[in-house]
C-alpha cells in the first residue's frame, strides 16, 4: 500500500486539468497576443480562467494576473508594492511565520534601506494582533501575511488584519493564500486584501502556474517587463496551458470545496487523535475549524524528522520533514521557533498533508507503520 501525504507541497494534476493543458499545447497552441484566430483561440482560455478565477472571489476579471507561481507572485506583490510606495514611507510589516518567498524577498527590502517588523505569533503559529496595532504606524505603507501557515495550517485572522486599512487606507495589504485558496472560502473584498497571491500546483493545477489578485487601484509596480502582456503589469508571452490549467483547477475546487474539506478535516482529525494517544508524540495542529482542513504537524521525540521520514518512504508513505521548498536543505525551522515548540523537538517535527484522494485506509496505514517503527527508530537513536 502508499499513502501520500505530501499535498502541501504538490498535488496531483486531475484528469480536466490535464485535459484542457494538452489541448491548449497541442490544439489551441496559438500566442494569444497574435491577431489572427489561432491567437484568438488561445486568449480565450486565459480570459475563461480569468473569469473563473473572478468569480470564486468575487472580483473583477480583470483584477486577475497570471503568473509562474507562488514565490513570483509573492516577490511581485512585496517588491512592486515596496517601490511604488518608497516615497509614502519605508517600514513594512509581516509576520516571524511566513513562507520563504516571502521572508527572503524582506531581506532583500532590507538591504534595499527598507525597515521590515516580524510580527510574533502565539504557540498556534497566529499572529499577536497587539503587536501589530503597536507597528501600525503613519510610515507603514505594506502589510503582508499569509492566510494558512504551510507548516503548521495556522489560520491567520486576515479579516481581523484588514481591519486596519480604515485606521490608515493607504496601508497595501498583502495576503499569501497559496495553501488557503482551494481550502477556504477567500473574499479579498470583505477582508481589505488588496494583493492577493495562489499557486497552482497546490490544487491540482499544473507546476509553473500561479496567480496574483490587485484590487483595482492599489499602487504597484511591475517587476518584470518587455512586451507589455497582461496590462503591463507582468510581461512575457502568456504561459497559456498553465494558465487554462490553474484556470480549471480553480473551479474544480470551489464546485466541490464543501465536499473535500469534510474529508480532508476527518483525515485530519482521525489523523491527530491517532497520534495524540502514541507516546512522546507532540501534536503541533489544531483540529476541526480551528486550522487548516489539511495540515497536521507532528513531532516525534528521540526521532530526527529525516530519519523518520525515509523510514516511512521505505513503506511508501510519504511526508515532509517541513516546508517542500527547503526540505532538501535540512534547517531548523522558523516557523517552529517562533511558536515556542521544545528544542528537542524542533528537529524531530514532520508535515502530513491531505487532499480529497486520501483515504482513511491510508491514515490507519501510516499510523500502524508509525507505531511499528519508532520504538526501533528511538533504540538505534539511543545506541
Amino acid at each position: 500500500m502508499e499513502a501520500y501525504f505530501d499535498n502541501s507541497a504538490t498535488t496531483i494534476v486531475t484528469d480536466s486539468v490535464k485535459d484542457i493543458v494538452v489541448k491548449t499545447m497541442t490544439e489551441d497552441f496559438g500566442n494569444p497576443s497574435a491577431m489572427h484566430m489561432v491567437g484568438v483561440k488561445a486568449e480565450k482560455y486565459i480570459k475563461e480562467a480569468q473569469e473563473n478565477i473572478a468569480k470564486i472571489l468575487k472580483v473583477d476579471p480583470k483584477e486577475i494576473f497570471f503568473t509562474s507561481g507562488g514565490t513570483e507572485s509573492n516577490n511581485m506583490a512585496i517588491i512592486g508594492t515596496a517601490m511604488a510606495n518608497k516615497r509614502k514611507g519605508n517600514k513594512i510589516i509581516t509576520t516571524s511565520v511566513e513562507h520563504s518567498s516571502v521572508l527572503a524577498t524582506m531581506k532583500y527590502l532590507e538591504e534595499q534601506g527598507f525597515e521590515v517588523i516580524y510580527l510574533p505569533v502565539d504557540r498556534y503559529g497566529i499572529v499577536q494582533m497587539e503587536a501589530l496595532e503597536k507597528e501600525m504606524t503613519e510610515d507603514t505603507i505594506l502589510v503582508s501575511t499569509m492566510y494558512v501557515n504551510n507548516e503548521v495550517g495556522a489560520i491567520e485572522p486576515v479579516g481581523e488584519i484588514g481591519q486596519y486599512k480604515k485606521v490608515n487606507p493607504s496601508v497595501v495589504y498583502h495576503v499569501d493564500a497559496i495553501q488557503a485558496f482551494g481550502k477556504l472560502e477567500i473574499k479579498p473584498r470583505r477582508d481589505n486584501i488588496d494583493l492577493l497571491t495562489v499557486s497552482g500546483h497546490k490544487i491540482h493545477g499544473p507546476k509553473g502556474s500561479g496567480f496574483i489578485y490587485i484590487k483595482k487601484n492599489t499602487k504597484i509596480n511591475p517587476i518584470i517587463f518587455g512586451g507589455g502582456q497582461q496590462m503591463g503589469f507582468r510581461s512575457g508571452t502568456e504561459n497559456v496551458p498553465g494558465i487554462a490549467g490553474i484556470g480549471q483547477a480553480s473551479k474544480d475546487c470551489y464546485d466541490n470545496l464543501e465536499h473535500n474539506v469534510e474529508i480532508m478535516t476527518n483525515l485530519k482529525d482521525k489523523l491527530i487523535d491517532s497520534l495524540e494517544a502514541i507516546e512522546g508524540v507532540t501534536v503541533n495542529s489544531r483540529k476541526g475549524n480551528l486550522g487548516a482542513p489539511h495540515i497536521v504537524s507532528a513531532s516525534f521525540k528521540g526521532v530526527r524528522s529525516e530519519v523518520l521520514l525515509h523510514a516511512l518512504e521505505d513503506k511508501g508513505i510519504y511526508i515532509s520533514a517541513g516546508s517542500a521548498c527547503s526540505s532538501n536543505r535540512p534547517a531548523v525551522s522558523s516557523t517552529l521557533k517562533a511558536m515556542g515548540i521544545d528544542k528537542d523537538l524542533l528537529e524531530s517535527t514532520v508535515r502530513f498533508s491531505f487532499c480529497e484522494f486520501n483515504t482513511e485506509e491510508e491514515v490507519d496505514y501510516a499510523v500502524g507503520e508509525i507505531k511499528q517503527l519508532l520504538p526501533i527508530l528511538r533504540k538505534y537513536v539511543r545506541r
